[in-house]
Formats: C-alpha cells, sequence, structure tokens
C-alpha cells in the first residue's frame, strides 16, 4: 500500500508538469476579467444584479467555443506558427485579450454598460480559444500509454488555474477601493503581459497528431475521389466528433454528453452569484479578496493534490461521487451564511468545504474528459466535451440573478442550487459499471 501511494506521488517530478501548470495560470485568469472582478465592480458601480448575472451570460462563449476549435487543431498561423501548434494559437489569443481589457479599463460601466459588456464579450471570447488550445496542450504532454499521469496533470492544471485566477483576483479585490476598478484593470493588463511570457517559456508538446490526421485524410480522399478541399473540410470539420460518436457509440456518447452538462450545474449557478451575495450579505471588497482569493487558493491546492492522489488509486467514478456529493452539501452551508450573516469564521468553514468538493469533483471530472479524448482531434474533442460543462455554468447561470428574485431569498437560491447535483448523481450511480472502465488506472 505504501509503495503504491510513493509511486502515485512520484508522478509530481515530471517536468511537464511545470509546463501544464503555467499553461493553467494563463487560462484561469481570464476567468477573473469576465467574471468576480467584473461583478465586483458592476456592483460598486450600482448595476442591478439581475443585469449583473446577464451581464456574466458573455461566458456563453465558452459553450460554444467547440464550433471552431477543429480550427485550433488544423489551422497553423503564419509567423505565430513557428513556436508551434498549440503555443501560437495561445499567444494569439492572449493578445487579444490584452486589447480588450486595455479597452475595457477605459469604460464606466454604469453609464456605458452595453459598452462594458462588448468588450467584456471580446475577453471571453479569446479565452475561450485559448482554452482550446491549452487543454489540448495538455492532452498533447502524455502518450496513450500514460493513463496514470492524468489525473496529477489535471490536478496540477487546476492548481495553475486556480493560481491564474486567486492571486491576481485576490490583488484586484484589496486594491480595488484604492485604486479604482478601471486601474485595477490596467494592472489586469499587465498580468497578461507575464502570461504571455509563459507561453513564450513552455515547450511545445511533442504528438502523432498530424500523422494521425494525414491518416485520416487518406481515407477521406479514397472515400471523396481525391477531391482536396472537400476531404480538407471533412477531417477538419467531421471527422473528430464522428471519431468521438464511433468510439463509444451513439446511445453510450450521448449519455456521457448529458451527464457532462448536468454534473456542475448547481456549482454553476452559485458561482455566478458569489460576488453579488458576498456583497449583499456584508462582506467587504477585502474580505471578498482574502477569503475567496487568497484562502482559497491554499485551501484548493491542497484539496485538489489530495484529489489527484485519490482519482490515481480509486477511479475517477469514486472521485465524481464523492466531489459531487460534497457540492450539494457546500451550497447548503452557503445557505446557512445566509441566515447568519457575514460572519467570517462561518465563511471559513464553508470556503474549506467548497473548496474540497472543487478540487475533488474537477480533477475526476478533467480526467474523466480527458479519457473520453482522442489524440488525432484532442483540440476539438475536449472542447466538444467541455463545452456542455460550460453550457450550464454560462448559458444557464446567466439568469441566476433572476432566479434569486423570483424565489425571494438567498436562502431557498442555495438550497435549489443544491437540489441541482442529484440528477447527475443518479446517473452516475446508474451507469457506474459503465464508467468504471474509464478508470485512469485500467482504461484501455
Amino acid at each position: 500500500m505504501l509503495h503504491a501511494w510513493k509511486e502515485t506521488f512520484a508522478r509530481y517530478r515530471d517536468v511537464r508538469l511545470l509546463w501544464i501548470f503555467l499553461m493553467g495560470c494563463c487560462s484561469g485568469f481570464p476567468f477573473l476579467l469576465t467574471g468576480s472582478v467584473l461583478s465586483g465592480w458592476l456592483t460598486d458601480a450600482g448595476v442591478a444584479r439581475a443585469e449583473v448575472g446577464l451581464l456574466g451570460s458573455v461566458a456563453t462563449v465558452y459553450a460554444i467555443n467547440f464550433l471552431w476549435a477543429p480550427l485550433v487543431d488544423r489551422v497553423h498561423l503564419p509567423l505565430l506558427g513557428r513556436l508551434g501548434q498549440r503555443r501560437s494559437w495561445i499567444l494569439l489569443t492572449q493578445l487579444m485579450m490584452l486589447i480588450f481589457t486595455l479597452l475595457l479599463a477605459t469604460v464606466n460601466p454604469a453609464s456605458h454598460l452595453l459598452m462594458a459588456g462588448l468588450f467584456a464579450f471580446g475577453i471571453a471570447a479569446s479565452s475561450a480559444t485559448q482554452d482550446i488550445a491549452v487543454d489540448a496542450y495538455r492532452i498533447d504532454q502524455f502518450a496513450p500509454h500514460e493513463k496514470a499521469s492524468l489525473p496529477p496533470a489535471a490536478a496540477i492544471a487546476i492548481i495553475g488555474w486556480w493560481t491564474g485566477y486567486s492571486w491576481p483576483g485576490y490583488l484586484a479585490f484589496a486594491q480595488a477601493d484604492q485604486l479604482g476598478w478601471n486601474n485595477i484593470y490596467l494592472l489586469m493588463a499587465g498580468v497578461i503581459l507575464l502570461l504571455m511570457l509563459f507561453t513564450l517559456l513552455v515547450r511545445e508538446p511533442v504528438t502523432a497528431r498530424e500523422q494521425l490526421q494525414a491518416q485520416a485524410e487518406r481515407q477521406y480522399q479514397r472515400e471523396l475521389h481525391g477531391k482536396h478541399w472537400i476531404t480538407w473540410f471533412a477531417v477538419t470539420v467531421f471527422e473528430p466528433f464522428a471519431e468521438f460518436f464511433r468510439k463509444n457509440g451513439i446511445k453510450v456518447a450521448l449519455m456521457l454528453m448529458l451527464f457532462i452538462f448536468l454534473f456542475k450545474i448547481g456549482e454553476a449557478f452559485l458561482g455566478r452569484m458569489s460576488v453579488v451575495f458576498y456583497k449583499e450579505v456584508g462582506f467587504t471588497n477585502e474580505q471578498i479578496g482574502e477569503y475567496t482569493k487568497l484562502f482559497g487558493w491554499f485551501i484548493t491546492v491542497s484539496f485538489t493534490l489530495l484529489g489527484s492522489a485519490f482519482n490515481t488509486r480509486f477511479g475517477v467514478v469514486k472521485g465524481l461521487l464523492l466531489g459531487g456529493s460534497a457540492m450539494a452539501a457546500s451550497n447548503l452551508m452557503f445557505a446557512v451564511i445566509a441566515a447568519a450573516g457575514p460572519l467570517e469564521w462561518l465563511l471559513l468553514m464553508t470556503l474549506v468545504v467548497d473548496n474540497f468538493t472543487t478540487a475533488f469533483s474537477t480533477v475526476a471530472f478533467v480526467s474523466f474528459l480527458t479519457l473520453l479524448t482522442g489524440r488525432a482531434f484532442s483540440a476539438t474533442q475536449y472542447a466538444l466535451l467541455a463545452s456542455l460543462g460550460n453550457l450550464s455554468r454560462t448559458t444557464l447561470a446567466g439568469l441566476s440573478g433572476y432566479t434569486v428574485d423570483w424565489l425571494g431569498s438567498w436562502e431557498r437560491f442555495f438550497i435549489v442550487t443544491a437540489l441541482m447535483v442529484l440528477p447527475s448523481l443518479i446517473m452516475l450511480w446508474m451507469l457506474r459499471e459503465r464508467f468504471n472502465g474509464l478508470s485512469a488506472s485500467d482504461i484501455k
């Protein structure tokens, strides 16, 4: 038993995990710009919470990024392409995020809410495209036989994501009252420059992706009688999705997609309204930054490492069941805060439980999606699966502000979000035998 645990933790000495960590930072940071920092700015500017929730729907673009993911898999960028297929797309999207962030820093959302929304949408669209390339970068680092390395890779990616999200977020909320939100966005533009440096420092993964795509092209050429442009289009747009359904079968593929959509819907509703809730209950910007960003980072990192070890040893299905069950419990603790008021010790306890659920469920979820992804079209297939999880988080969660108003209290809202987790857990339990075949330790 001890030897097995030592072998599990020994996987963290792989230098590729450092590169994955840096790319995780790049992926997590933009969520601040269109998420909690933007919500804090809008709330301080006097924008109604229903509009805050609705403006957060710019993140819907994350739910449809699979539509242009084939381009990230197949189109080689001029000039930047010398960095490699994955890094070139990451750097391009970071440049676009930098431009839109600087533009957003010039806007007063109280009087120009539509303009702020347009610039926030530009950041979200660039970030959603970056995520396609970053996820593919992580998947491409490991050969198909290195399946036991997937939970550690998922854990390090999540730790990187939370580092990119939490530390700049703490800085933003801690300095917001002194600097003003417009200057905070100028500060965030400086963070993007640092992330661009990360992209230049990491190493492009070496894969057989182009050979596999060429093999698919030859197959389509035989079937389409050598029509080049039709062949390219079919391999780029059609084949990634066709391969996924062929590999799993239509029925199983649809069940997997439904589970992915449902799993984090409750967490999505809670996350969209969390900053608005903290402010309405009575927490200050500094407290929000200190507890949810700084302290939350330490707890998330600790539980993520533990969660990855658990998923490596016992499989992703048990990780999903444990994380999903805890997810419902953490939402109920927010209902207690709503009833008790701004008690720091209660917020601290709630964040411990909430970050535990995030760590266990997200490591299992990312590992689960990675195991379903092929290597010829990793960007497209992972984007398709991740977009289903994002769909509930971005599109439906845009109604979260209206849901609070309709239910009439924060307590009822958090109880409802806890109940949202149950359908996916029931589905997972019913299909556990089939899903057990997707364990990171024994998948074939």
